[in-house]
């Protein structure tokens, strides 16, 4: 919905060869021309080679116009969707599918986008972790739609300015792909024909990124009642595979299980009754409190800090102190307290407040 990519079809996998000639001869195979050495490192083909070489075609017939299309679909890869930390280069793995040109549309482009991205996010939560590659495009858009407060000014905004960030300050759109506000006749066909897989809870393949869909834990995202999920998926050893260095595998086999499951999606699709009202039950939030309300209690924790600092001066007593020169106060200067007042109202409305 956000970036037009089908979400069904085919899994995007296949294999992947680190050696120089299996690139060179794909290349040849598909364009009729080779990267140079200085056009490509390891398995990365350098965007601007792609970029050169669709600049050059002169669309006169259908193998240079599929060339042309093979180039930007190239780069739109290397920029935007499967984008790395490099931002000049781009895998060739995808090359081999976009062999078949009657083909390439029945890929799901868009769950292996939405794989790359939770890999991506997963890295990035990790202490050493610099930077976050990956469609960070989709990221930003997302949370716009989402959270309508973090997100740019319309021009036509009304005064003063902050006028509409406190209307919906706390505002968190749940049904930002219902019918209510996108109108269903400016969707394409392709992609609304595959909205019923929307909501399958499924692995998400991109060749050796495995990444779970947890729509049962999203549940008022398609319009239905949240109930407390299950036992949270554990990919094991597929969640921690990576590209470097040299790896020749077929992932359509390494990942054979992942991908049975995929194919079965209609099996894994969401039902129930649809509900109006996105509030969390209280069944929920009892299973929610238990699960993460010790890391959520920040109105505990001040309490507690409070109660530390009320016993820090019994304790300095206890210790030898050293003389100090008198601090001389002013006649207007009042002694601050050392405990700050209580709230008087819940800081955080979705947890009980004592």
């Amino acid at each position: 919905m956000i970036l037009g990519l089908r979400t069904d079809g085919l899994p995007v996998t296949g294999s992947t060869d680190h050696s120089t000639s299996g690139l060179e001869n794909e290349c040849l195979a598909q364009f009729g021309v080779a990267p140079g050495s200085k056009d490509h490192k390891g398995s990365g083909i350098k965007l601007a080679w792609f970029r050169t070489l669709k600049r050059c075609q002169h669309l006169t017939d259908q193998v240079s116009k599929e060339i042309y299309v093979k180039c930007h679909i190239m780069c739109l890869f290397g920029t935007t969707l499967f984008s790395d930390k490099s931002g000049i280069s781009v895998h060739w793995k995808y090359l081999p599918l976009l062999r078949d040109f009657s083909q390439i549309h029945k890929f799901s482009w868009g769950s292996a986008c939405l794989a790359h991205m939770y890999r991506s996010l997963c890295r990035a939560s990790r202490y050493d972790c610099k930077d976050m590659d990956g469609p960070l495009a989709l990221l930003l858009v997302w949370a716009w739609i989402r959270m309508p407060t973090i997100g740019p000014l319309p021009v036509d905004t009304s005064f003063p300015l902050a006028r509409r960030l406190f209307d919906m300050f706390f505002q968190f759109v749940w049904d930002a792909y219902s019918p209510n506000r996108v109108a269903p006749h400016v969707i394409p066909f392709d992609i609304n024909n595959g909205a019923n897989f929307l909501s399958a809870t499924v692995p998400l393949i991109c060749f050796e990124a495995v990444e779970w869909h947890p729509t049962d834990r999203i549940r008022r995202q398609f319009g239905f009642h949240q109930d407390p999920p299950v036992e949270a998926m554990k990919l094991g050893a597929s969640h921690n595979i990576v590209l470097t260095g040299p790896k020749n595998k077929n992932w359509g086999v390494e990942d054979a299980v992942w991908i049975s499951q995929w194919l079965n999606s209609s099996m894994c699709v969401l039902t129930s009754e649809h509900v109006d009202n996105y509030q969390p039950s209280d069944q929920y939030m009892d299973w929610y409190i238990g699960k993460f309300g010790d890391h959520l209690r920040v109105s505990e924790l001040a309490e507690q800090e409070e109660e530390g600092q009320q016993e820090q001066p019994y304790q300095q007593e206890q210790q030898p102190q050293q003389e100090q020169p008198p601090q001389q106060q002013g006649p207007h200067r009042q002694e601050q307290p050392l405990v700050s007042q209580s709230y008087a109202y819940a800081p955080y409305p979705y947890l009980p407040y004592q």
